[in-house]
């Protein structure tokens, strides 16, 4: 075993001493009277102070009386715990000598060395750390675009709120409309900077009574007020919708230099009238935040409780149309369109009805806006188009080679199965294409123009018939004609109701008339309900039309019979 030789005291002393020179952390020594007796490197360059500055001096570097009230109460704190338990261990911030504060871990013990007394220092700077940790909570709490509370923060101080006050607590709760349509016209970095704007305009507002602005995250905000009456907030709502009414520009460098608006729906509920838990204010604001959109958006809605009949009407008819959809509750009525020279019938237009199992038949009104809402034009498309063609094939074994018309718009031409559906459908039912007639309305030209161009386009390379629905209404009827390629202009009903009397009427559908046979089209009037108005649309030159004074819409075996009856020998 190698001998070993013990160092003198003093040569250990010195080693020490080395040592705790090259700790990193700050390391001191005072003695009972709580003065500096020695420091180390460390410590001399975390408060910047020279150790011959320091020696001598009391914690804290100055008298008592030149400290702060809280430097103070931090020093009779250490003293205390140091006299009863001998030691002290905490986090605060330390200012040093150049103004910096910095995020400590400090730890004190009371030594005892023949019969004196000594006390230990340890000091961590800890400033990355907390850093990180005040980072890492910001993330948690704070949505990064707009540096807003989010969600989880809103309910704490909500609920907070509701349970110290004794006044009126508004919950509000808003969307940006057609957001993702903004989206996808901006891009990510143009909506994020709308949204950026966005905030900071609503911020500009300086709302009075606001406790909380949060934002959920996207297009979903949320605001919570406090005040003596709910109704004061009334001005405050009325200011946001106005704020939306001056146009935003983005950067340069955006995908699009237009001025956007932002427009918005609003949903309110309050405190105590409509509930008295956090969770059932929400809900509420939200079911009235629902009830804006479903009515078109661009609007505040305060709770009430018809907002609950409602929405439960509208989820049970969102699970009725799914269960039509699936089960084929949807069905055609055909109404027969004529030459109006000859009565004869040239054709139908399939219109969809609803055989409801508990209802009875339905009309569209009764169902169509719920059936956009809820996303299932597809569906029923589908639905009436295979009915449709099997019903053509029939007629066509019966020796009527009649056309059914079908309507679509651009929730349907927008599915990548459209066009197949359709050419499968020929196929299997062995029918003409010239048998299914589309009809497209105008307001369908309007949205997805490139992929409803190419869709009809292929359609009629298909040799499907086209007819453009509702013709004169829209903004831009005379360039549809020129753009998309029709066989059939259909007048609205419109423009037939007072033809006898409106002289502007009269000169409309003239125009149109001639328009169709400069483009080779023809055309066909909605709406005719007297003789007097099929005599001069006849006169006119309209060579076919429809309406209920011609042939109401009706079920199938009635369609059948009036061919039969057409065709048979006289």
């Amino acid at each position: 075993m190698p001998n070993f030789a013990p160092i003198s005291v003093a040569a250990k002393q010195q080693l020490l001493a080395k040592l705790c020179e090259q700790l990193d952390d700050a390391i001191f020594i005072l003695d009972a009277n709580l003065r500096y007796l020695s420091v180390n490197a460390s410590y001399e360059m975390m408060i910047g102070y020279r150790e011959s500055f320091i020696l001598g001096r009391p914690l804290g570097i100055y008298a008592a009386e030149f400290l702060s009230e809280e430097e103070r109460a931090i020093l009779a704190d250490i003293i205390n715990h140091l006299d009863n338990r001998g030691f002290y261990e905490n986090n605060f911030s330390m200012p040093n000598r150049y103004g910096q504060i910095l995020e400590c871990h400090m730890t004190y013990r009371k030594i005892c060395i023949e019969n004196a007394t000594y006390y230990v220092g340890m000091i961590r700077d800890v400033s990355s750390a907390i850093k990180d940790q005040k980072k890492v909570t910001h993330l948690l709490n704070y949505d990064q675009l707009t540096g807003l509370p989010n969600r989880k923060v809103f309910l704490s101080q909500t609920s907070d709120l509701l349970l110290d006050s004794y006044l009126d607590v508004i919950i509000v709760r808003f969307n940006i409309d057609r957001y993702r349509h903004l989206a996808s016209l901006l891009g990510s970095d143009g909506i994020d900077t709308l949204i950026e704007k966005f905030v900071t305009r609503i911020k500009n507002l300086e709302l009075n009574n606001l406790q909380c602005f949060s934002h959920f995250g996207g297009n979903d905000f949320a605001l919570s007020f406090e005040c003596n009456d709910a109704n004061m907030i009334r001005h405050q709502l009325d200011s946001l919708m106005q704020m939306c009414e001056r146009p935003f520009s983005l950067d340069e460098n955006a995908a699009t230099k237009a001025n956007i608006y932002c427009r918005i729906s609003v949903g309110v509920s309050y405190f105590p009238d409509n509930d008295n838990a956090l969770n059932g204010l929400l809900i509420k604001a939200e079911k009235a935040l629902h009830y804006v959109n479903q009515q078109g958006g661009d609007d505040i809605c305060w709770y009430h409780t018809d907002i609950d009949e409602a929405t439960a009407g509208s989820l049970k008819l969102e699970a009725e149309l799914r269960v039509a959809a699936t089960e084929g509750q949807f069905i055609p009525y055909y109404q027969p369109k004529f030459e109006l020279a000859t009565g004869i019938i040239t054709g139908f237009e399939a219109l969809v009805r609803w055989q409801h199992p508990t209802r009875g038949l339905l009309k569209p009104i009764d169902f169509i806006d719920a059936i956009l809402t809820h996303k299932l034009s597809f569906e029923l498309f589908s639905q009436m188009a295979v009915q449709i063609t099997q019903q053509l094939s029939i007629w066509l074994q019966q020796g009527f080679c009649q056309h059914i018309c079908i309507n679509a718009d651009a929730a349907e031409f927008s599915h990548p199965d459209f066009f197949k559906m359709v050419k499968s459908l020929l196929v299997q039912h062995n029918i003409y294409a010239q048998q299914l007639h589309i009809e497209v309305t105008e307001s369908s030209l309007i949205q997805r123009h490139a992929n409803v161009k190419k869709q009809l386009d292929s359609l009629k390379e298909l040799g499907v018939f086209l007819a453009l629905d509702d013709f004169g209404t829209g903004y831009a009827s005379l360039s549809y004609l020129q753009e998309y390629p029709f066989d059939f202009i259909k007048i609205d009903k419109s423009f037939i109701t007072n033809i006898e009397t409106d002289r502007t009427q009269h000169a409309i559908v003239k125009a149109i008339l001639d328009l169709a046979v400069a483009l080779d089209m023809q055309v066909i009037a909605e709406g005719i309900e007297t003789q007097q108005q099929r005599d001069l649309l006849l006169a006119m030159g309209c060579q076919h039309g429809q309406g209920y004074w011609l042939g109401k819409p009706v079920p199938v075996d009635i369609a059948t019979e009036m061919l039969i009856q057409q065709y048979a020998p006289k």
